[in-house]
């Protein structure tokens, strides 16, 4: 399908990006809704050489998507809600040992079983502080079937380049939407791989960053042998309590992705003339914003948007752009008020900031956002 428009759904994408960018393994647990990207995969992986395993649980299927990185698969497994949560301690594992992986979490109304079939934004706070501990946190957020697929691509590129999990956030209303879609032509994205040793066996060191802060990583079963662990260890993988070494090594990871904001970092600022009010949004909420924006500008409100395509880490920078600007800023999120905390961390009190918020099943629709833009006009 290479090269060809195609009328696909949300979770549709996500499986043919992951396809694009070179993943050959998938293990998950079926769970709504993101359910379809494990059976396209199912189908798909098998022949283009690579592997589907569904997995007892979500605990399981993050620990093979971790074995199988270390073998040199490209990995991939999807959840939603509760099997997010599941996979917190074995996220933590993969942040630790530097294995590249994606995760995509399709988000759902919660907590608990919540609304299997309704969406949500609330797991936005859990995907950088879901897994215990200080740790590198790199979470991307597409708002269309068309981005889903390029930031599927996208997070593997990352993932691979700077040997850490990236989490991909859709949530049930983009997951399950379906749009025409191009699929670019092999090889006009481009494809990164992970960092690979230019010493014999003999000489390797699984952490060893004479080079840079990005360890060059072997493939187990290739003739390089290392230990793997989730202590905090030494350039040799094995495990460590000298404090020397171990808060330089727990810098170093934070610094794969503060020393790599260019590459990360992506978002939308749509600025106009003498507006005096911003919205901040993101994922399904973002394309109710922009009909909103233009429902307003009808009625001679300006409106300033910033979209956030990277979450995490967020881009402080752009926020403050705006609240250089503009006096007030509205955040539209499906879940009692997360992102808005970060928008106000970042911006210090130099703009106000209300939300728009839902968590009922239903998404936020324009006519909301722009009641709310007409209180603060």
């Amino acid at each position: 399908m290479s090269g060809k428009d195609v009328f696909y759904q949300g979770n549709e994408a996500c499986a043919e990006g992951a396809l694009y960018a070179g993943c050959r393994f998938f293990a998950g647990y079926p769970i709504t809704p993101s359910t379809e990207v494990a059976e396209f995969l199912a189908r798909r992986l098998p022949t283009v050489g690579g592997a589907f395993i569904q997995m007892e649980d979500e605990i399981a299927a993050m620990a093979a998507i971790i074995g199988a990185s270390l073998v040199g698969k490209k990995s991939l497994t999807s959840t939603s809600g509760p099997g997010f949560s599941l996979k917190m301690e074995n996220l933590g594992f993969a942040c630790l040992t530097e294995v590249p992986c994606v995760i995509v979490n399709v988000m759902r109304g919660g907590p608990s079983t919540g609304l299997p079939t309704g969406p949500s934004q609330s797991d936005v706070m859990q995907a950088r502080w879901g897994t215990h501990g200080d740790h590198p946190a790199i979470a991307l957020a597409p708002d269309s079937v068309q981005e889903i697929f390029t930031e599927t691509v996208r997070a593997f590129n990352i993932s691979e380049r700077l040997r850490t999990p990236v989490i991909l956030l859709t949530d049930e209303i983009i997951g399950h939407m379906r749009e025409r879609i191009t699929i670019p032509p092999e090889g006009e994205l481009e494809i990164w791989e992970r960092p690979r040793p230019t010493v014999p066996p003999d000489q390797y060191k699984p952490y060893d960053i004479s080079e840079g802060i990005i360890p060059p990583m072997a493939d187990f079963g290739s003739g390089y042998r290392y230990h793997v662990t989730g202590l905090n260890h030494d350039e040799t993988g094995f495990p460590t309590n000298n404090p020397s070494l171990v808060q330089p090594e727990e810098e170093r990871l934070m610094a794969k992705v503060t020393e790599n904001l260019d590459l990360i970092q992506k978002y939308e600022y749509f600025e106009k003339p003498k507006a005096r009010i911003g919205i901040v949004s993101f994922g399904s909420s973002a394309r109710s914003s922009r009909a909103a924006i233009r429902m307003a500008e009808e009625e001679g409100i300006k409106v300033d948007f910033l979209r956030l395509i990277t979450l995490w880490p967020f881009p402080t920078d752009a926020a403050v752009q705006m609240a250089d600007k503009v006096d007030m800023i509205i955040v539209p999120e499906m879940n009692l008020g997360q992102m808005i905390e970060e928008v106000q961390r970042s911006i210090a009190g130099k703009a106000e900031t209300v939300g728009v918020n839902r968590v009922d099943g239903d998404p936020i629709t324009p006519t909301q956002i722009l009641d709310r833009i007409r209180e603060v006009a």
